[in-house]
């Protein structure tokens, strides 16, 4: 019988999105790469992961995927306006886009949490400011395996 918990993780540091794929040229070819941040951070999110699953098989069947992106409160605000935006008062409107950072997400997750990022059937997501900034993921299966 397989294990039906879900798997939580935090990823430490600033919320970041998937980067743009970039063409390079290597003699007279052009070849496609992934920005050596995006990598960077990919790995990051793998890393947490794998220490979330603690040896247990990836995840199989739909999921629903929470992620809460907490991004820092720039130092220039007021201590009045930075008291709000933990308080979330302020939402953070600011770069990385949500979309761009689920994508990074659950691409680094592919072969580490599930086989795939289609398992991913329901998703949600929250962007706020907090004082230490992270990306809080938790992962949770959707159905029983059938007898």
């Amino acid at each position: 019988m397989r294990e039906f918990a879900a798997v939580e993780f935090v990823v430490p540091g600033k919320p970041q999105g998937k980067g743009r794929p970039r063409i390079g040229r290597i003699g007279n070819n052009a070849r496609m790469f992934t920005p050596k941040e995006t990598v960077a951070y990919e790995g990051l999110i793998s890393h947490a992961a794998q220490l979330a699953m603690e040896g247990r098989e990836m995840l199989q069947g739909p999921v629903l995927l929470e992620m809460h992106m907490c991004h820092p409160v720039p130092a220039s605000w007021s201590r009045k306006k930075q008291a709000q935006a933990l308080a979330g008062e302020v939402m953070p409107t600011v770069k990385v886009d949500a979309d761009n950072c689920i994508k990074a997400v659950c691409d680094a997750l592919n072969g580490v949490a599930w086989r795939d990022d289609v398992q991913v059937v329901n998703l949600v997501l929250s962007k706020r400011y907090a004082a230490t900034p992270c990306v809080r993921v938790r992962i949770v299966p959707l159905m029983t395996e059938a007898a």
